[in-house]
């Protein structure tokens, strides 16, 4: 694998360690690294911050309470604006700093809440969590005071929306559960409304289940009765925050509409790879651990690469920052890693509302009254609004109708204790062995997660985590009525999920595929039937399976891989097909000619994605589909059109392969048209890279003035890939433009730490005006890693810049 060596090729060393270094012996830094002592309230005793050449912060404390106090503390130093807009936003605080247009968000982001018990909550995490959860939001809070005592600079963003950060409680880091990826109430409510149009059967385009299974509509339940816009509330609830109403006050918040095909574009372009490498197969002879989710992309980063040290604490990885510790990297003692495992955990629940009363809604044939609180918004420059928050047994109430008498709740696992998302890697921070990571794989509850194992002995694991409800009479793929017919049965018991230790191939790899084993009670458990494609799967396993002698950097290029594996099955329809059209002959030659891998200068590649993305799908929908359910099926899923495009059947005619030739070339010449019109007549100037770019910038540069919003913004830059591929980059089906990736990217050397690697993008920073806010981007555009230091030793030679900490007593 050549090319994993071009990937490191121009990675900075910055010293030279001494070998057999102590870790925790204090040695010189730099003489280029600035120096900076600041004297913190609420610091127990003395404590360092090492800032790196690339952004990391390595916290050194004298205890544990200290190290998450400054995590908390560095958080806001680094990214103020980021998690204050995010607890905002989770809390349903937005109206009380950015005016009435948010009202109708923050009504939402409440009844999303986790509302139960806080003393079962807090034991829900690893023993001493609660302390943990404080120390961090002290140390964010000990900051802001700082900002509003004029001894920092308030971050630019509340100054262009005329707003101040607010302090954090320690329950607002648990409470908050909409950032969390769960499953599949989208899916649920598109599926019944193509049940509606065009019966079930209509569906098999629309998403591909695994393995094959038929869904019924559940009895009692008309798919007619769900509205178009009955998730107009949860989709307010868990967007991102926009400001439309910012910037057109008169024209209100653009504040969603419960758009289903905006919902799939943000849960479908999101994913992960990982995988585990024994010593057996390792270049290195240690165990390796590789990690990349992917999210949303944006400025600043969705993850924040941090290392935290204390007496008894050794934690360096990435994690959200809004929340201590980490959910990826490692220990000094183990490595794990994470990727969405596809549990089906939300349900959309209808109602028959009792005649008269909306308040009350029929089950187990008696009427019983929803629940409801009411609360006060805050709204800027304006009254207090009063809203009510109602609740049936089974959750919020996310949509009524009153004249038809109905109600629609829906259910998740959010409203459990101890489903905080990511915190269940609370349980992970101090894990040593396989046994301690198997117990803390089986108290995780969201998001659902492919946890990997790797140890400094040579062990590699793999353990499917997350709260699976019991469904006993339905298959969780469409509503069903909330009569008392369809109850979950609690919870499937911690056996039911499959794991493994030191298999025989020398390593373990997931990428959301369906990976349940093959002798899996899928009917009986019912746990999911809804993951993503192969394709990233199929080429990592194909690569992994090749080489026994994996390197760093080979896990570093796997990872920035651009072989697109449906792109082959794609091309295969197209065998033996001729065409007398100069232009579509010319196409069909480029693609057969095709290696699959989508460069920047890929002509085939544009062509293939144009083709896949816009008319392949559309034109087999448009045959294969009844009339009535195509606009809801849209282009179809990929690989749902892939799987019946190579097994056609009566539904495109009496002749299904030949019509699914015709087919295939019709579309293919439409695609030429659409990139003709794009990019022009030549084909030779029609290379991917000129549609697949990517260029970031946060929501509230709008606001700016046009010389700082550019500052604000990264990019263009051209991007090999695309979702299909492991370095899964998803984008905009109309656009092009990039959306979902990899928000990092980490190769952990387990037992020789101070070799791993990492990169996070654009930049470790959310200040525009920083070093740190943009660096990284070019290099992870180019699939390049930059040293994961964990040593004192090897930290303090990397050190650009040293924050000392004294207490302010």
């Amino acid at each position: 694998m050549s090319a994993g060596k071009f990937v490191l090729a121009g990675l900075l060393a910055a010293c030279l360690l001494t070998p057999g270094g102590d870790a925790q012996q204090r040695s010189s830094l730099p003489s280029s690294a600035s120096t900076e002592t600041r004297s913190v309230e609420g610091l127990d005793q003395p404590a360092q911050i090492l800032i790196d050449h690339w952004g990391v912060a390595h916290v050194f404390a004298a205890n544990e309470r200290d190290a998450y106090f400054l995590q908390g503390y560095n958080a806001a130093r680094d990214r103020l604006w980021q998690i204050d807009l995010w607890r905002k936003r989770g809390l349903g605080r937005l109206a009380a700093s950015f005016g009435s247009a948010y009202v109708e968000q923050d009504h939402a982001a409440r009844l999303l809440l986790y509302r139960g018990d806080m003393a079962r909550e807090w034991a829900s995490y690893a023993p001493g969590s609660r302390a943990i959860v404080t120390a961090f939001t002290d140390g964010v809070n000990a900051y802001v005071r700082e900002v509003r005592a004029g001894a920092r600079p308030l971050p630019v963003e509340f100054q262009i929306t005329a707003s101040t950060p607010e302090e954090w409680a320690p329950h607002d880091v648990l409470r908050i559960r909409s950032h969390t990826l769960v499953s599949n109430v989208a899916a649920e409510v598109a599926r019944a409304r193509v049940a509606c149009a065009g019966g079930l059967a209509a569906d098999r385009l629309r998403r591909k289940l695994e393995p094959p299974h038929e869904t019924r509509v559940p009895p009692g339940l008309n798919p007619c009765d769900i509205p178009a816009d009955v998730l107009k509330v949860y989709t307010l609830a868990t967007q991102p925050v926009n400001f439309e109403a910012l910037v057109r006050p008169t024209a209100g918040a653009r504040l969603g509409a419960g758009d289903l095909a905006s919902l799939f574009e943000r849960s479908t372009g999101e994913g992960s790879n990982n995988w585990v490498i024994a010593p057996s197969r390792s270049a290195t002879g240690r165990a390796q651990m590789a990690n990349d989710p992917h999210r949303a992309l944006g400025v600043p980063s969705l993850r924040y690469v941090v290392g935290l040290h204390a007496p008894g604490l050794s934690l360096v990885g990435a994690g959200e920052p809004a929340l201590p510790g980490i959910s990826l990297g490692h220990n000094g003692e183990i490595a794990f890693g994470i990727t969405i495992f596809a549990v089906d955990q939300e349900d959309l629940y209808v109602y028959e509302l009792k005649p008269g009363d909306p308040t009350r809604y029929r089950y187990r044939n008696r009427w019983q009254a929803m629940e409801t609180f009411r609360e006060t918004i805050e709204v800027k420059g304006e009254a207090p609004r009063q809203v009510e928050l109602t609740f049936t047994r089974h959750g919020p109430v996310i949509a009524a109708q009153a004249d038809r008498r109905r109600a629609f709740a829906l259910r998740t696992v959010w409203n459990e204790a101890g489903l905080a998302g990511y915190f269940g890697a609370s349980r992970l921070f101090k894990a040593k062995t396989w046994n301690e990571f198997k117990a803390a794989s089986q108290s995780w509850g969201a998001p659902p997660l492919n946890l990997v194992y790797a140890d400094a002995a040579g062990n590699i694991g793999w353990a499917a985590s997350g709260l699976a409800p019991v469904r006993r009479n339905w298959d969780g793929l469409i509503p069903v009525p909330g009569d008392g017919r369809y109850e979950w049965a609690g919870y499937q018991g911690p056996d039911v999920m499959p794991s493994a230790i030191n298999p025989p191939t020398g390593f373990i790899a997931t990428a959301n595929e369906m990976n349940l084993p093959d002798d899996f009670p899928f009917e009986e458990r019912n746990i999911a039937f809804e993951w993503a494609s192969r394709s990233r799967s199929t080429r990592i396993q194909q690569v992994l399976s090749a080489d026994t002698q994996v390197t760093l950097a080979d896990s570093a290029a796997l990872q920035a891989d651009s072989l697109n594996i449906a792109a082959k099955r794609a091309i295969a329809l197209l065998a033996g097909l001729n065409s007398s059209e100069p232009q579509t002959a010319r196409a069909l030659a480029l693609l057969n000619a095709w290696d699959a891998v989508e460069t920047v200068d890929s002509v085939a590649a544009a062509i293939h994605q144009v083709w896949v993305t816009r008319h392949l799908g559309r034109l087999t929908v448009a045959l294969a589909t009844p009339q009535a359910a195509r606009l809801l099926v849209g282009n179809g899923n990929l690989d749902a059109v892939l799987t019946y495009l190579e097994a056609p059947d009566a539904a495109l005619g009496p002749d299904p392969v030949a019509a699914r030739n015709a087919l295939a070339l019709a579309s293919l010449r439409d695609a030429l048209d659409d990139l003709t019109e794009r990019l022009g007549p030549d084909m030779t100037a029609w290379t991917w890279g000129r549609l697949h770019r990517a260029q970031f910038e946060p929501a509230v540069a709008r606001l700016a003035d046009p010389q700082l919003r550019a500052q604000m913004r990264v990019g263009p830059i051209a991007l090999p890939g695309s979702g299909e591929t492991p370095r899964a980059l998803s984008f905009n089906p109309s656009t092009f433009e990039v959306t979902a990736g990899a928000s990092v990217r980490m190769v952990i050397d387990v037992g020789s730490w101070d070799d791993s690697t990492f990169i996070n993008t654009p930049g470790q920073s959310g200040d525009p005006s920083s070093a740190y806010y943009r660096n990284l981007f070019p290099m992870w555009a180019e699939g390049r890693q930059v040293p994961l230091r964990f040593s004192r030793e090897a930290i303090e030679c990397d050190t650009s810049q040293a924050i000392l900490l004294t207490p302010a007593h």
